[in-house]
């Protein structure tokens, strides 16, 4: 009976730690919303974080806009805010086991290199800042061995694809991924 009863705990299993993942994002959301609200430095950045659940978990995209960026133009050092932002999101993702991604995107922009030199482009430059989200991450309480994939993809996945230097392409996608896509 046992063998039996193995050889059928599979889907139940995987379901009721998709419903436990699902429960935890919902948490996850909630808890990043009010300490956004209850925090003056964030509640103005309220419309600049998005929450989505897709194939891979609960993707939560920070979106840059005209007057607000979370790096200086081709450059890589987080600014206040959005460091801020980040510690918040650290303090919720701590609580969970899951692994995270974490994905840069830039705007099709070219920028000026400041060092004369031309091998920095907004390939390197994504790439580059999504390993400094996962720094400030990982300094806020999340253990290197939670980051399942931290990749730049430049300008190819645009928030906006009608237009690819609207400032809302410029963004960090965090993914906090379901249990069974580790």
């Amino acid at each position: 009976a046992d063998s039996k009863e193995s050889g059928q705990d599979g889907d139940p299993g995987k379901k009721s730690a998709e419903a436990a993942d699902k429960a935890n994002f919902d948490k996850m959301e909630k808890e990043i919303k009010e300490a956004m609200a209850k925090n003056p430095k964030l509640d103005n950045l309220k419309d600049q974080v998005q929450f989505a659940r897709d194939k891979d978990g609960l993707r939560i995209e920070i979106i840059d806009k005209a007057d607000f960026a979370m790096f200086p133009s081709g450059g890589i050092g987080m600014q206040g805010k959005a460091a801020t932002l980040m510690k918040e999101i650290a303090a919720s993702l701590a609580q969970m086991p899951n692994k995270v991604a974490i994905r840069g995107h830039t705007d099709s922009v070219p920028f000026q290199n400041k060092d004369g030199t031309e091998t920095r482009n907004n390939w390197s430059l994504s790439a580059e800042r999504a390993e400094v989200t996962r720094q400030i991450l990982e300094k806020s309480g999340i253990p290197e061995s939670r980051f399942a994939r931290i990749e730049g993809v430049a300008d190819t996945d645009p928030f906006n694809p009608k237009d690819k230097r609207d400032p809302r392409n410029r963004r960090m996608s965090i993914t906090v991924l379901y249990n069974d896509q580790e």
